[in-house]
């Protein structure tokens, strides 16, 4: 009886199912092919035993002297290292046990969360009631600086919501955009959209920079985007990755709403089949959440200044694009803004990123939303791989919440600080005269003693 309490409890809060997907004795294998015939073993049997890749995301990515991370069910591990032994073919184990290390994190994250009852505890992962708690919270708390805005619904109807943050004014302000959760099991990129909007809150008054970029710019940050395929992480099945639309009669649910774009959509890097991770869709922003953000977007799109897309994990800072060999029109400017925000992540804590082109560094993409926002003119728009390099992957311990946002925040803090200095009024003006009028004031004063 207990059990089927806790069980209609979930489906009352998280309004999800008891049947959760398990991973006992599930290994995720580092496997790097050396020749073609290695190429060919792992596309095929990635395909026949539909394999879960975590790097690269596409079979056809799979290539010689590149690594392949890719987590094998139980049933098949045997036989899958008896045939990568007989094939010569170097491997490694990364994660022993799948499912020991989500159960080991789900404890850890539970004794955190109880030494913080009495406030929002930002080095944990939340559950999406608590989230749209805490953003009830913010906006009622700061509701001087905050206000909270319907995005859109999901094909759930969940609703999404963004904050918007900066001072007031009758003047048109410019925009800075930030999403996170597109793809749901990565929840760091949630944890961390959280973060950002606590440490503007909590600096802002002693941030001579923050001060003068929240008179000019706004900050509009959507902490979950793909609201319905994060309900699902916490409630199913912790590995999904897309949202939860159904398709082909029901038969198979979801699509990679960052494959969905109208950005030379369904071209290269996607698949067709709706059981794939990485399907794209039936059309361009054929989703509820992509019509969403596609509305607000093209809305301001003269206005806003960067828009950035928060994903894990690979420990890399992307521009466009994905989908072509091109350079940007800015292509200079994004890549000196980058070189200087991993620069600075490598000094926070000694966390090596790499910068540079999607298609050049990660993979050829179509349909991604930062190569579509660099399509509408977007001066600024990045892709952010946040921890780790794959020895947790998708996983990542509660314990390198903290860390992994500290360090992302001195990057993204280093691009509104050049967004400030490249394309607001410079703070620096404003300082200098004040301190001239107060000069002249001492001036005159001394004149008038002077003279009487």
């Amino acid at each position: 009886m207990k059990f089927w309490g806790i069980c209609l409890l979930g489906i009352l809060i998280y309004d999800g199912s008891c049947k959760k997907v398990r991973y006992d004795g599930d290994q995720v294998l580092k496997i790097i092919p050396e020749v073609t015939e290695h190429v060919q073993y792992l596309q095929k049997i990635t395909k026949e035993w539909q394999l879960d890749l975590w790097k690269p995301d596409l079979i056809e990515e799979i290539e010689a002297g590149n690594e392949m991370h890719v987590r094998v069910p139980f049933s098949y591990l045997h036989q899958m290292k008896e045939n990568l032994h007989q094939q010569a073919m170097p491997f490694t184990i990364m994660i022993t046990d799948v499912q020991k290390l989500i159960d080991h994190n789900a404890q850890t994250q539970h004794k955190m969360q109880r030494m913080s009852m009495k406030s929002y505890n930002y080095t944990i992962y939340h559950p999406m009631e608590e989230i749209y708690q805490w953003m009830d919270d913010i906006k009622d708390k700061h509701s001087d600086l905050v206000t909270q805005h319907y995005l859109g619904h999901t094909y759930e109807n969940r609703p999404i919501y963004y904050l918007k943050i900066g001072w007031p004014s009758h003047k048109k302000k410019k925009i800075f955009f930030m999403d996170c959760g597109i793809h749901a099991r990565e929840w760091i990129s949630v944890a961390y959209c959280q973060w950002f909007v606590q440490e503007v809150l909590s600096n802002h008054r002693n941030d001579m920079l923050l001060t003068n970029v929240l008179k000019q710019l706004d900050f509009y940050i959507v902490p979950v985007f793909n609201v319905d395929g994060y309900v699902y992480t916490w409630t199913t099945e912790r590995l999904w990755r897309k949202n939860r639309s159904p398709h082909d009669n029901g038969t198979c649910y979801g699509v990679d709403l960052n494959r969905n774009f109208n950005s030379r959509w369904g071209t290269v890097g996607i698949a067709s089949e709706c059981d794939s991770p990485v399907f794209c869709g039936p059309s361009p922003a054929s989703e509820p959440e992509t019509q969403a953000l596609v509305s607000l977007i093209e809305t301001h799109k003269s206005d806003i200044l960067c828009y950035i897309n928060v994903h894990s994990y690979g420990q890399l800072l992307l521009y466009p694009y994905g989908y072509s060999a091109n350079l940007s029109e800015n292509h200079n400017e994004l890549e000196k803004v980058a070189k200087r925000a991993v620069d600075l992540i490598m000094e926070k804590h000694n966390i090596e990123y790499t910068e540079g082109r999607t298609s050049y560094l990660l993979y050829s993409i179509s349909g991604a939303s930062a190569d579509w926002a660099a399509d509408l003119k977007i001066k600024l728009s990045y892709i952010f791989e946040l921890r780790d390099d794959g020895t947790y992957g998708f996983e990542l311990p509660p314990d390198q919440i903290e860390p992994t946002c500290q360090e992302t925040m001195t990057a993204v803090m280093s691009i509104i600080e050049y967004i400030n200095s490249t394309y607001l009024e410079n703070s620096a003006v404003t300082f200098t005269s004040v301190r001239l009028n107060v000069i002249l004031s001492c001036v005159v004063c001394m004149l008038y003693s002077l003279i009487n």
